[in-house]
């Protein structure tokens, strides 16, 4: 028997699902990804990101 899904769960899947899009996009295109650390902007290769 299936578990139900909570909404949570399912905006958090849905979440999960369009960061990997946006990676594997960024990794075709060559384009750096914009990240949040240590309080500022920073930008990374998508060729770093697991």
């Amino acid at each position: 028997m299936k578990k139900r899904m909570s909404l949570q769960d399912k905006a958090e899947a849905a979440l999960k699902k369009a960061v990997r899009r946006v990676v594997e996009r960024h990794k075709i295109t060559g384009r750096p990804l914009a990240v949040w650390s240590k309080g500022r902007t920073i930008h990374i290769s998508a060729n770093t990101v697991k």
